[in-house]
Protein backbone atom coordinates (compact mmCIF):
# COMPACT_ATOMS: atom_id res chain seq x y z
CA UNK A 1 0.00 0.00 0.00
CA UNK A 2 1.23 3.49 -0.89
CA UNK A 3 2.00 5.53 2.23
CA UNK A 4 -0.63 8.24 1.68
CA UNK A 5 -3.37 5.63 1.33
CA UNK A 6 -3.19 4.93 5.07
CA UNK A 7 -5.48 7.95 5.39
CA UNK A 8 -8.48 7.87 3.07
CA UNK A 9 -9.20 10.70 0.64
CA UNK A 10 -12.49 11.37 2.44
CA UNK A 11 -10.81 11.76 5.83
CA UNK A 12 -8.06 13.98 4.41
CA UNK A 13 -10.66 16.28 2.89
CA UNK A 14 -12.40 16.67 6.22
CA UNK A 15 -9.08 17.20 8.01
CA UNK A 16 -8.12 20.01 5.64
CA UNK A 17 -11.56 21.58 5.83
CA UNK A 18 -11.09 21.65 9.62
CA UNK A 19 -7.47 22.84 9.42
CA UNK A 20 -8.37 25.80 7.20
CA UNK A 21 -11.03 26.67 9.75
CA UNK A 22 -8.45 26.42 12.54
CA UNK A 23 -6.09 28.74 10.65
CA UNK A 24 -8.81 31.33 10.07
CA UNK A 25 -9.88 31.13 13.72
CA UNK A 26 -6.23 31.46 14.74
CA UNK A 27 -5.99 34.60 12.63
CA UNK A 28 -9.13 36.05 14.25
CA UNK A 29 -7.92 35.22 17.77
CA UNK A 30 -4.48 36.76 17.34
CA UNK A 31 -4.50 39.41 14.62
CA UNK A 32 -8.11 40.07 15.57
CA UNK A 33 -7.11 41.90 18.74
CA UNK A 34 -4.51 43.82 16.71
CA UNK A 35 -7.25 45.03 14.36
CA UNK A 36 -9.59 45.73 17.25
CA UNK A 37 -6.89 47.70 19.06
CA UNK A 38 -6.16 49.75 15.94
CA UNK A 39 -9.85 50.51 15.46
CA UNK A 40 -10.11 51.60 19.10
CA UNK A 41 -6.96 53.74 19.07
CA UNK A 42 -8.51 57.20 18.45
CA UNK A 43 -11.22 56.59 21.05
CA UNK A 44 -9.51 54.94 24.03
CA UNK A 45 -6.42 57.18 24.03
CA UNK A 46 -6.61 60.97 24.25
CA UNK A 47 -3.01 62.10 24.70
CA UNK A 48 -0.01 61.27 22.56
CA UNK A 49 1.52 59.21 25.36
CA UNK A 50 -1.68 57.21 25.81
CA UNK A 51 -1.79 56.49 22.09
CA UNK A 52 1.81 55.34 22.16
CA UNK A 53 0.90 52.98 25.00
CA UNK A 54 -1.92 51.49 22.91
CA UNK A 55 0.31 51.11 19.84
CA UNK A 56 3.05 49.44 21.86
CA UNK A 57 0.68 46.78 23.19
CA UNK A 58 0.45 45.30 19.69
CA UNK A 59 3.61 46.67 18.06
CA UNK A 60 5.85 43.71 19.02
CA UNK A 61 3.34 40.98 18.05
CA UNK A 62 1.23 42.08 15.09
CA UNK A 63 3.64 40.76 12.45
CA UNK A 64 3.72 37.31 13.98
CA UNK A 65 -0.06 37.34 14.35
CA UNK A 66 -0.53 38.16 10.69
CA UNK A 67 1.29 34.95 9.76
CA UNK A 68 -1.99 33.13 10.47
CA UNK A 69 -3.62 35.09 7.64
CA UNK A 70 -0.83 34.13 5.25
CA UNK A 71 -1.01 30.50 6.34
CA UNK A 72 -4.78 30.48 5.84
CA UNK A 73 -4.47 31.92 2.33
CA UNK A 74 -1.69 29.49 1.49
CA UNK A 75 -3.70 26.53 2.79
CA UNK A 76 -6.70 27.53 0.68
CA UNK A 77 -4.46 27.86 -2.38
CA UNK A 78 -2.86 24.43 -1.90
CA UNK A 79 -5.74 22.39 -0.47
CA UNK A 80 -8.74 23.98 -2.21
CA UNK A 81 -7.56 25.47 -5.55
CA UNK A 82 -11.07 26.10 -6.99
CA UNK A 83 -12.06 27.96 -3.81
CA UNK A 84 -8.94 30.11 -4.06
CA UNK A 85 -9.58 30.84 -7.74
CA UNK A 86 -13.23 31.81 -7.33
CA UNK A 87 -13.00 33.72 -4.06
CA UNK A 88 -9.83 35.67 -4.77
CA UNK A 89 -11.04 36.66 -8.25
CA UNK A 90 -14.69 37.27 -7.36
CA UNK A 91 -13.81 39.25 -4.24
CA UNK A 92 -10.89 40.97 -5.95
CA UNK A 93 -11.78 44.59 -5.18
CA UNK A 94 -12.74 43.75 -1.61
CA UNK A 95 -9.45 41.88 -1.16
CA UNK A 96 -7.58 44.87 -2.59
CA UNK A 97 -9.34 47.17 -0.10
CA UNK A 98 -8.40 44.81 2.76
CA UNK A 99 -4.77 44.64 1.67
CA UNK A 100 -4.56 48.41 1.19
CA UNK A 101 -5.91 48.89 4.71
CA UNK A 102 -3.54 46.31 6.16
CA UNK A 103 -0.58 48.03 4.48
CA UNK A 104 -1.40 51.18 6.46
CA UNK A 105 -0.67 49.36 9.71
CA UNK A 106 3.09 48.74 9.36
CA UNK A 107 3.56 52.12 7.70
CA UNK A 108 1.65 53.79 10.54
CA UNK A 109 3.72 52.03 13.19
CA UNK A 110 7.01 52.98 11.56
CA UNK A 111 6.26 56.57 10.54
CA UNK A 112 3.98 57.89 13.29
CA UNK A 113 6.76 58.92 15.66
CA UNK A 114 9.14 60.20 13.00
CA UNK A 115 7.89 63.77 13.52
CA UNK A 116 6.74 65.67 16.59
CA UNK A 117 3.89 67.36 14.69
CA UNK A 118 0.51 66.65 16.31
CA UNK A 119 -1.31 66.75 12.97
CA UNK A 120 1.21 64.29 11.52
CA UNK A 121 0.67 61.86 14.38
CA UNK A 122 -3.11 62.29 14.33
CA UNK A 123 -3.11 61.46 10.64
CA UNK A 124 -1.24 58.21 11.23
CA UNK A 125 -3.52 57.37 14.16
CA UNK A 126 -6.50 57.50 11.82
CA UNK A 127 -4.55 55.45 9.29
CA UNK A 128 -4.10 52.81 12.00
CA UNK A 129 -7.84 53.05 12.69
CA UNK A 130 -8.54 52.30 9.01
CA UNK A 131 -6.00 49.47 9.07
CA UNK A 132 -7.95 47.85 11.89
CA UNK A 133 -11.60 48.70 11.18
CA UNK A 134 -11.79 48.14 7.41
CA UNK A 135 -10.42 44.56 7.37
CA UNK A 136 -12.53 43.65 10.41
CA UNK A 137 -15.65 44.87 8.61
CA UNK A 138 -14.88 43.42 5.18
CA UNK A 139 -13.92 39.98 6.46
CA UNK A 140 -17.39 39.76 7.97
CA UNK A 141 -18.98 41.00 4.75
CA UNK A 142 -17.13 38.24 2.88
CA UNK A 143 -18.46 35.58 5.28
CA UNK A 144 -21.98 36.96 4.85
CA UNK A 145 -21.67 36.68 1.08
CA UNK A 146 -20.48 33.09 1.36
CA UNK A 147 -23.65 32.24 3.29
CA UNK A 148 -25.78 34.04 0.70
CA UNK A 149 -24.00 32.40 -2.22
CA UNK A 150 -21.78 33.92 -4.86
CA UNK A 151 -22.70 34.51 -8.56
CA UNK A 152 -20.21 32.27 -10.34
CA UNK A 153 -20.32 29.20 -12.53
CA UNK A 154 -17.88 26.63 -13.83
CA UNK A 155 -17.39 25.93 -17.51
CA UNK A 156 -17.24 22.38 -18.84
CA UNK A 157 -13.46 22.44 -18.42
CA UNK A 158 -13.87 23.67 -14.80
CA UNK A 159 -12.77 27.23 -15.44
CA UNK A 160 -14.49 29.51 -12.88
CA UNK A 161 -16.42 32.43 -14.34
CA UNK A 162 -17.66 35.22 -12.05
CA UNK A 163 -20.89 36.80 -13.27
CA UNK A 164 -21.32 40.54 -12.84
CA UNK A 165 -19.59 43.80 -13.68
CA UNK A 166 -16.16 44.91 -12.50
CA UNK A 167 -17.60 47.35 -9.98
CA UNK A 168 -20.26 44.84 -9.02
CA UNK A 169 -17.48 42.67 -7.63
CA UNK A 170 -17.31 45.14 -4.75
CA UNK A 171 -20.64 46.95 -4.59
CA UNK A 172 -22.49 43.71 -5.22
CA UNK A 173 -21.00 42.32 -2.00
CA UNK A 174 -22.60 45.05 0.11
CA UNK A 175 -25.92 43.27 0.54
CA UNK A 176 -27.92 43.85 3.73
CA UNK A 177 -27.26 40.46 5.30
CA UNK A 178 -23.57 40.66 4.38
CA UNK A 179 -23.35 44.12 5.95
CA UNK A 180 -24.93 42.72 9.12
CA UNK A 181 -22.26 40.01 9.15
CA UNK A 182 -19.68 42.77 8.76
CA UNK A 183 -21.10 44.61 11.76
CA UNK A 184 -20.92 41.40 13.81
CA UNK A 185 -17.30 40.90 12.76
CA UNK A 186 -16.29 44.51 13.50
CA UNK A 187 -18.02 44.69 16.88
CA UNK A 188 -16.68 41.25 17.85
CA UNK A 189 -13.10 42.32 17.14
CA UNK A 190 -13.62 45.67 18.87
CA UNK A 191 -14.63 43.69 21.96
CA UNK A 192 -11.57 41.48 21.49
CA UNK A 193 -9.28 44.50 21.16
CA UNK A 194 -10.82 45.99 24.29
CA UNK A 195 -10.20 42.74 26.17
CA UNK A 196 -6.56 42.88 25.05
CA UNK A 197 -6.18 46.48 26.17
CA UNK A 198 -7.77 45.63 29.51
CA UNK A 199 -5.02 43.06 29.98
CA UNK A 200 -2.12 45.15 28.67
CA UNK A 201 -2.85 48.70 29.89
CA UNK A 202 -3.93 50.56 33.00
CA UNK A 203 -5.51 53.85 33.97
CA UNK A 204 -7.81 55.79 31.66
CA UNK A 205 -6.92 53.76 28.57
CA UNK A 206 -8.08 50.61 30.31
CA UNK A 207 -11.24 52.27 31.63
CA UNK A 208 -12.24 53.58 28.21
CA UNK A 209 -11.45 50.22 26.58
CA UNK A 210 -13.66 48.41 29.06
CA UNK A 211 -16.53 50.83 28.42
CA UNK A 212 -16.36 50.69 24.62
CA UNK A 213 -15.70 46.94 24.63
CA UNK A 214 -18.82 46.30 26.70
CA UNK A 215 -20.98 48.12 24.16
CA UNK A 216 -19.24 46.36 21.27
CA UNK A 217 -19.85 42.97 22.88
CA UNK A 218 -23.56 43.67 23.28
CA UNK A 219 -23.76 44.77 19.63
CA UNK A 220 -21.90 41.62 18.53
CA UNK A 221 -24.26 39.33 20.47
CA UNK A 222 -27.37 41.14 19.20
CA UNK A 223 -26.09 41.15 15.62
CA UNK A 224 -25.20 37.46 15.81
CA UNK A 225 -28.68 36.61 17.11
CA UNK A 226 -30.30 38.72 14.36
CA UNK A 227 -28.12 37.04 11.72
CA UNK A 228 -29.25 33.62 12.97
CA UNK A 229 -32.91 34.67 12.76
CA UNK A 230 -32.31 36.10 9.29
CA UNK A 231 -30.74 32.81 8.18
CA UNK A 232 -33.81 30.97 9.45
CA UNK A 233 -36.42 33.03 7.62
CA UNK A 234 -34.76 35.17 4.97
CA UNK A 235 -31.80 33.37 3.42
CA UNK A 236 -32.09 30.32 1.16
CA UNK A 237 -29.68 27.53 1.93
CA UNK A 238 -28.10 24.90 -0.29
CA UNK A 239 -28.25 21.12 -0.21
CA UNK A 240 -26.82 18.21 -2.17
CA UNK A 241 -29.78 16.48 -3.81
CA UNK A 242 -28.25 13.38 -5.32
CA UNK A 243 -25.90 10.73 -4.06
CA UNK A 244 -22.91 12.11 -2.17
CA UNK A 245 -19.54 10.72 -3.28
CA UNK A 246 -17.02 11.62 -0.61
CA UNK A 247 -13.88 10.14 -2.17
CA UNK A 248 -14.43 10.83 -5.85
CA UNK A 249 -12.54 13.14 -8.20
CA UNK A 250 -12.53 16.88 -7.57
CA UNK A 251 -15.19 17.92 -10.06
CA UNK A 252 -18.03 20.02 -8.64
CA UNK A 253 -20.09 19.52 -11.79
CA UNK A 254 -20.62 15.88 -10.80
CA UNK A 255 -22.90 16.97 -7.93
CA UNK A 256 -26.58 17.91 -8.05
CA UNK A 257 -27.28 20.86 -5.76
CA UNK A 258 -30.57 22.51 -4.84
CA UNK A 259 -30.97 26.12 -3.72
CA UNK A 260 -33.79 26.61 -1.22
CA UNK A 261 -34.86 25.73 2.28
CA UNK A 262 -32.75 26.95 5.15
CA UNK A 263 -29.15 26.59 6.27
CA UNK A 264 -30.40 25.87 9.77
CA UNK A 265 -31.67 22.46 8.64
CA UNK A 266 -28.12 21.36 9.45
CA UNK A 267 -28.97 21.58 13.16
CA UNK A 268 -31.76 19.06 12.76
CA UNK A 269 -29.45 16.70 10.85
CA UNK A 270 -26.46 17.19 13.18
CA UNK A 271 -27.73 18.51 16.52
CA UNK A 272 -24.27 18.41 18.10
CA UNK A 273 -23.14 21.40 16.01
CA UNK A 274 -25.32 23.63 18.22
CA UNK A 275 -22.31 23.70 20.56
CA UNK A 276 -20.69 26.30 18.26
CA UNK A 277 -23.32 29.07 18.55
CA UNK A 278 -23.68 28.27 22.26
CA UNK A 279 -19.93 28.86 22.61
CA UNK A 280 -20.33 32.09 20.67
CA UNK A 281 -23.07 33.50 22.88
CA UNK A 282 -21.53 32.23 26.12
CA UNK A 283 -18.08 33.56 25.26
CA UNK A 284 -19.38 37.02 24.37
CA UNK A 285 -21.62 37.17 27.45
CA UNK A 286 -18.77 36.25 29.78
CA UNK A 287 -16.36 38.63 28.01
CA UNK A 288 -18.85 41.48 28.46
CA UNK A 289 -19.22 40.56 32.12
CA UNK A 290 -15.44 40.47 32.50
CA UNK A 291 -15.09 43.90 30.89
CA UNK A 292 -17.74 45.35 33.18
CA UNK A 293 -16.18 43.86 36.32
CA UNK A 294 -12.57 44.59 35.42
CA UNK A 295 -11.30 41.04 34.95
CA UNK A 296 -8.26 40.75 32.69
CA UNK A 297 -6.90 37.32 31.67
CA UNK A 298 -10.26 35.56 31.88
CA UNK A 299 -11.93 38.29 29.80
CA UNK A 300 -9.51 37.77 26.93
CA UNK A 301 -9.97 33.99 27.13
CA UNK A 302 -13.77 34.30 27.10
CA UNK A 303 -13.50 36.66 24.13
CA UNK A 304 -11.44 34.04 22.29
CA UNK A 305 -14.06 31.40 23.06
CA UNK A 306 -16.84 33.60 21.70
CA UNK A 307 -14.95 34.32 18.47
CA UNK A 308 -14.14 30.62 18.03
CA UNK A 309 -17.79 29.69 18.45
CA UNK A 310 -19.07 32.31 16.02
CA UNK A 311 -16.63 31.43 13.25
CA UNK A 312 -17.01 27.68 13.79
CA UNK A 313 -20.80 28.00 13.60
CA UNK A 314 -20.54 29.29 10.03
CA UNK A 315 -18.41 26.39 8.82
CA UNK A 316 -20.44 23.75 10.66
CA UNK A 317 -23.74 25.19 9.44
CA UNK A 318 -22.60 25.18 5.80
CA UNK A 319 -20.85 21.80 5.78
CA UNK A 320 -20.13 20.27 3.30
CA UNK A 321 -20.44 23.50 1.25
CA UNK A 322 -17.49 25.88 1.19
CA UNK A 323 -18.63 28.28 -1.56
CA UNK A 324 -22.15 27.93 -3.00
CA UNK A 325 -23.16 29.39 -6.35
CA UNK A 326 -26.38 31.34 -6.83
CA UNK A 327 -26.41 31.36 -10.64
CA UNK A 328 -25.55 27.68 -11.09
CA UNK A 329 -26.01 25.70 -7.86
CA UNK A 330 -24.42 22.63 -9.46
CA UNK A 331 -21.16 24.61 -9.68
CA UNK A 332 -21.12 25.05 -5.89
CA UNK A 333 -17.87 24.02 -4.24
CA UNK A 334 -18.06 21.43 -1.48
CA UNK A 335 -15.61 19.58 0.75
CA UNK A 336 -16.08 16.47 -1.38
CA UNK A 337 -15.35 17.88 -4.84
CA UNK A 338 -13.09 20.96 -4.63
CA UNK A 339 -9.90 19.70 -3.01
CA UNK A 340 -6.42 18.96 -4.29
CA UNK A 341 -5.37 15.38 -4.91
CA UNK A 342 -5.12 12.65 -2.28
CA UNK A 343 -1.32 12.74 -2.35
CA UNK A 344 -1.14 16.54 -2.15
CA UNK A 345 -3.36 16.67 0.93
CA UNK A 346 -1.31 13.95 2.59
CA UNK A 347 2.04 15.67 1.94
CA UNK A 348 0.61 18.94 3.25
CA UNK A 349 -0.64 17.18 6.37
CA UNK A 350 2.81 15.75 7.08
CA UNK A 351 4.39 19.20 6.68
CA UNK A 352 1.74 20.70 8.96
CA UNK A 353 2.34 18.04 11.62
CA UNK A 354 6.02 18.99 11.64
CA UNK A 355 5.88 22.76 11.47
CA UNK A 356 2.64 23.71 13.22
CA UNK A 357 3.90 22.65 16.69
CA UNK A 358 7.04 24.72 16.10
CA UNK A 359 4.94 27.78 15.20
CA UNK A 360 2.72 27.31 18.24
CA UNK A 361 5.71 26.82 20.55
CA UNK A 362 7.45 29.94 19.22
CA UNK A 363 4.26 31.99 19.50
CA UNK A 364 3.73 30.85 23.09
CA UNK A 365 7.34 31.76 23.93
CA UNK A 366 6.96 35.26 22.42
CA UNK A 367 3.84 35.99 24.45
CA UNK A 368 5.53 34.69 27.59
CA UNK A 369 8.50 37.00 27.06
CA UNK A 370 6.22 39.98 26.37
CA UNK A 371 3.88 39.24 29.28
CA UNK A 372 2.91 42.24 31.39
CA UNK A 373 1.40 45.67 31.01
CA UNK A 374 2.67 48.52 28.85
CA UNK A 375 2.90 51.68 30.94
CA UNK A 376 3.51 55.33 30.12
CA UNK A 377 6.96 55.06 31.68
CA UNK A 378 7.75 52.20 29.30
CA UNK A 379 7.06 54.24 26.17
CA UNK A 380 8.58 57.51 27.36
CA UNK A 381 11.72 55.98 28.80
CA UNK A 382 12.56 53.42 26.10
CA UNK A 383 14.12 54.56 22.86
CA UNK A 384 13.03 51.42 21.02
CA UNK A 385 9.28 51.93 21.60
CA UNK A 386 6.92 53.20 18.88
Amino acid sequence: MVLHEFISFEVLRVIWWALVGVLLIGFALTDGFDMGTGALLPFVARTDTERRVVINTVGPVWEGNQVWFILGGGAIFAAWPPLYAVSFSGFYLAMFAVLAALILRPVGFKYRSKRESQSWRNGWDWALFIGGAVPALLFGVAVGNVLLGVPFHLTDDLMPMYDGSFYGKFLGLLRPFALLAGVVSLSMLLMHGAAWLTLKTEGWVQIRARSIGTVAGVVAAAGYALAGLWLAVGVDGFAIAGEIVTDGPSNPLHSEVTHGGTWLAAYAARPWIAVAPLMGFAGIAMAVRGLREGHEVSTLLWSKLGITGIIASVGLTMFPFILPSTVDPDSSLTVWDASSSHLTLFVMLVATAIFMPLILAYTAWVYRVLWGKVTEDDVTGAGHSY
